[in-house]
């Protein structure tokens, strides 16, 4: 067994960081094809497996456009970054037609700082509506998974959402405007042969969260 990534991805990834522009990024692009983006879609293609058995509704799509991997291009036109290129690796595994916005899986490579997460980040106001009624509805269901989360949420309520009760076992999560879970890897992990397996693992540990938020917005898991 082989691994997907090696150092060399997280060397090309400091290295663009030092040198965010069009011109070394081409002078580069060979690099960037063989040590980030074909490792990136082998394992997006391999992972379809290990993901039906979490669950077969959420999409590993192996295609470059409009698949799971996320573009190496940053959308600059409401930004004052102007730097053109993404300096981590991502992918997501989502309902299909569904964006990162829902809950599904994500997988984010990074020197020093790779991850796996799930939850819903920065959802719009009639989505976290459904999400805190399914906690007041589900409490019970609520109860056994939220101790998966570990997000810190900046923009979380300092009063609880109206028309929700002040006294609620739950009030404080109902204040809360992102939710979700991540898991931690080492650069080590993520260029063991075993990373496929670490990955699944960590995503198993997460897919209650990820079920009971698919389940608050009709989506099967």
């Amino acid at each position: 067994m082989s691994a997907y990534f090696t150092p060399d991805l997280f060397r090309f990834l400091a290295r663009l960081k030092r040198n965010n522009d069009r011109d070394w990024f081409i002078a580069h692009k060979d690099q960037y094809e063989a040590c980030a983006h074909q490792p990136a879609l082998r394992f997006i293609t391999d992972f379809a497996g290990p993901l039906h058995q979490i669950s077969p509704f959420l999409v590993a799509d192996p295609r470059t456009l409009r698949g799971s991997l996320f573009r190496i291009y940053r959308d600059t036109r409401f930004s004052a970054d102007k730097r053109p290129y993404k300096t981590h690796l991502a992918m997501r595994f989502s309902h299909r037609g569904k964006d990162v916005h829902s809950p599904g899986l994500y997988l984010h490579l990074e020197p020093g700082g790779c991850f796996a997460a799930s939850g819903l980040w920065h959802p719009e106001p009639p989505t976290l509506l459904k999400v805190r009624n399914a906690i007041v509805t589900h409490a019970q269901e609520w109860r056994a998974v939220r101790k998966l989360l570990n997000w810190d949420d900046a923009g979380k309520l300092s009063r609880p959402p109206r028309g929700f009760p002040c006294d609620h076992e739950f009030v404080e999560d109902l204040k809360l405007r992102d939710m979700g879970t991540a898991i931690e890897f080492t650069n080590a992990q993520v260029c063991s042969p075993r990373f496929m397996a670490t990955f699944a693992a960590a995503c198993r540990k997460m897919s209650p969260l990820a079920a009971f938020l698919s389940g608050a917005l009709g989506l099967p898991f």
